[in-house]
């Protein structure tokens, strides 16, 4: 029976929150997840990129050639020299949600910045934030600190017409957060890329491109392609493609300068017209996923008023390339369409893919090649991996080693009030029983799944395709992942890695995550692969405990703590209890990314740390490694 309290409801429990304090309260709302700035899509570069957009969006309509960016410790500058923000309106565009001048095309067309949220979260989520806007010698400047106006003004100046903004999110909710320069490195480069004649300074360092996407995928590429890249453009829309010898496929995603990582409507597109165009040029029936393994590219498209799935931005929604309400003269209103995303990328892939290559025959074999290559080798392994999991269900291993729950990354649609469990939705990879048992009886059930390995998997690197299909534990970890046939079906956003911080844990460890690169890197480039941290001490006196996670963290709470401390070393996840334990898989849960850059050969990683041992890896190993005496109790 529920409990019965005392609250009363009535008219003085309904609340109105100012524009700041709502998005202060629901951060998630309109800029995902916060963060202290150690995962490149924590909220600090949701705030960066906000700001950004809006310039590249003044570029976009042929104003400005140039943007000037400056990180210093934890404040942002960003100066454009495009139209600057109507003077009058400046305020109003920085404070007032729902506020911009991009609710039609009249003045941007194919921008970034539609729902007139982006500046105004940067604002409210921000201890101090300045923006001035120069126009035709007048500036009209305002100064905010969490979204409340300090002071405003319009006075002459001399500057250049543009905008220039500064902000320094506030540490109350980026906890002790830091800039880490190669995730905002990335960003201006694809910025670059993605507007050929732009120039951005990044601390004075500039950044441009003359080929577009053409440039990323060359400057990226970690592997020889097989063949020279494919470079087609069109009014709206930009591709190239080639393939490697590496697994997987690496496609990266941009809408209207956008960087969709999450893909949407233009990648299943785009994937989809890849397939269509080499089946009917070689008139023969290979399979999609043939097709694109080892295939490398890139797609740009510009649409007017996109729709992407959450604030963020990183997954496009949208299925038209327009999609607008028009109004008549009699008053009533109608839906003006362009053609759909599908046809309009289809339509291009497939005209001009196909002239390219009735013009460069000599690609045509190597291309084919590789797909009777991937189609072999598929053929081979399915029957392997089928063998592998009827053996598993047999011995009814197959129903021990997963834990699931409720709701999935790759399902639909979700009960009201549970649409955030898609974005939550992990599954941690364990070691033993003891561990699994451990993490199962404290998980969320709505979202949080546990897969148990068995002793060690294989050494993916050393070992054949074959080999690998063979092995009962990474067999069915694919199984439970759900990426046999498509990464599209990935049945959990978060995949965690949580192994005990001993020898053979971070072994075990290091062999997942060699699987995992192998053949299926594009888990860990889409920011789906993590390491869960667990606390190496317990620290506690009477009234007070805890959980450290380094010898610092661990010397702090001794020294805050004074007297009467003892201090516990945890050794395995299994001696950690269920009640201790259900914090650190909670919302104070600690995770590492685990990061590969497009321009890291994948090849060299791992035949460093998980090839036939070289003087280097074992210089490496001794420069880096900490005595087991280091972490143990100090005695106070």
């Amino acid at each position: 029976m529920a409990e019965i309290t005392n609250h009363t409801y009535n008219d003085d429990a309904i609340q109105t929150l100012e524009w700041n304090e709502h998005i202060r309260r629901r951060a998630g709302m309109y800029i995902g997840r916060l963060g202290n700035g150690d995962r490149q899509g924590d909220g600090i570069y949701v705030l960066l990129k906000e700001i950004i957009d809006n310039s590249i969006d003044e570029f976009s309509m042929g104003f400005g050639k140039k943007i000037d960016i400056v990180i210093e410790d934890k404040t942002v500058t960003v100066r454009d020299f495009g139209r600057g923000i109507p003077l009058n309106k400046v305020v109003d565009a920085t404070s007032k949600l729902n506020t911009g001048g991009k609710f039609d095309d009249t003045n941007f067309k194919k921008s970034v910045g539609m729902n007139g949220v982006g500046t105004k979260a940067v604002n409210a989520m921000s201890v101090d934030f300045y923006v001035a806007s120069y126009r035709d010698g007048q500036c009209s400047f305002a100064h905010f600190t969490r979204g409340k106006l300090l002071e405003s003004d319009i006075v002459p100046s001399t500057e250049k017409n543009g905008t220039f903004i500064r902000f320094t999110p506030d540490e109350e909710m980026f906890n002790d957060f830091s800039f880490h320069m190669e995730f905002v490195e990335s960003m201006v480069k694809n910025y670059s890329y993605l507007k050929k004649g732009l120039t951005l300074n990044l601390n004075g360092t500039p950044y441009k491109s003359e080929n577009g996407l053409l440039d990323l995928v060359t400057e990226n590429m970690s592997e020889t392609p097989l063949y020279p890249l494919v470079h087609l453009e069109g009014e709206d829309i930009e591709i190239v493609l080639t393939h490697g010898n590496s697994y997987g496929e690496n496609i990266a995603t941009f809408v209207n300068g956008q960087n969709t990582r999450d893909g949407g409507t233009h990648l299943a597109a785009y994937r989809e017209a890849i397939a269509k165009t080499f089946k009917d040029f070689y008139k023969k029936d290979y399979k999609p996923e043939d097709i694109r393994q080892g295939i490398v590219g890139a797609i740009s498209i510009q649409i007017q008023e996109p729709i992407f799935e959450g604030q963020t931005k990183t997954k496009l929604g949208s299925t038209y390339m327009w999609e607008k309400q028009v109004k008549a003269k009699d008053g009533s209103t109608s839906v003006d369409r362009g053609p759909t995303i599908r046809t309009y990328v289809n339509d291009f892939v497939t005209k001009n893919l196909n002239d390219y290559l009735h013009m460069h025959m000599e690609i045509v074999p190597v291309i084919e090649d590789k797909i009777k290559a991937s189609q072999a080798e598929r053929e081979e392994i399915a029957g392997v991996q089928k063998k592998t999991r009827e053996r598993a269900k047999k011995t009814a291993v197959y129903n021990r080693k997963l834990r699931d729950c409720r709701y999935h990354f790759s399902d639909t649609k979700f009960p009201k009030g549970m649409e955030d469990q898609k974005e939550l939705s992990s599954i941690f990879i364990t070691e033993g029983d003891s561990a699994s048992g451990t993490i199962t009886k404290v998980r969320n059930a709505n979202n949080q799944a546990v897969f148990s390995l068995r002793g060690k998997p294989i050494n993916c690197f050393k070992e054949s395709r074959k080999r690998v299909a063979e092995n009962e534990e990474l067999n069915l970890l694919i199984a439970a992942l759900g990426v046999e046939e498509d990464l599209d079906n990935l049945r959990y956003n978060n995949i965690i890695v949580a192994t005990d911080a001993d020898d053979d844990g971070m072994h075990i460890r290091m062999l997942v995550l060699t699987f995992i690169m192998k053949y299926y890197p594009e888990l860990i480039r889409r920011g789906h692969v993590y390491i869960l941290q667990t606390p190496l001490f317990r620290v506690h006196n009477k009234k007070e405990r805890r959980y450290c996670y380094t010898q610092e963290e661990r010397d702090k709470a001794v020294k805050d703590l004074k007297t009467g401390v003892e201090i516990t070393r945890f050794k395995g996840l299994g001696e950690i209890s269920s009640d201790e334990f259900v914090d650190f898989i909670g919302e104070k849960m600690r995770l590492d990314t685990v990061k590969l850059s497009d321009e890291e050969s994948i090849q060299t990683i791992m035949e460093f740390y998980m090839g036939i041992n070289t003087y280097e890896r074992q210089h490496f190993i001794m420069d880096n490694l900490r005595s087991e005496k280091e972490l143990e109790d100090v005695n106070i």
